[in-house]
């Protein structure tokens, strides 16, 4: 089993920034690619980037582009999403996600999930 755990999210104004972390631990002897998503009040849960275990390949959703930035440390088991010119439409709980093989967009292929992190961006 492999544990993942987020963290922080917070309260924003529009156009700055905030980095999240997801911390892994548990049977971590596989190499993992890990995802973040985002759920919206009254809205289904979306791909927002990927990044594949070796860190060479990193996806994002074309209403991220530009503005987010996911890395990985694999040292620390950790990986974050640096945020930065933020949206009100941003605001969501984000979740954390990992899942063997190569990095995928989409959520039904992850195996492991945080219990998420609330970002919040005022206008």
């Amino acid at each position: 089993q492999v544990q993942l755990v987020e963290s922080g999210g917070g309260l924003v104004q529009a156009g700055g920034s905030l980095r999240l972390t997801c911390a892994a631990s548990g049977r971590i002897f596989r190499r993992y690619a890990m995802g973040w998503f985002r759920q919206a009040p009254g809205k289904e849960q979306e791909f927002v980037a990927a990044i594949s275990w070796s860190g060479d390949s990193t996806y994002y959703a074309d209403s991220v582009k530009g503005r987010f930035t996911i890395t990985g440390d694999n040292a620390k088991n950790t990986v974050y999403l640096q945020m930065n010119s933020l949206e009100p439409e941003d605001t969501a709980v984000y979740y954390c996600a990992a899942k063997t093989m190569w990095a995928t967009r989409s959520a039904r292929d992850y195996n492991y999930w945080g219990q998420g992190t609330q970002v919040t961006v005022s206008s």
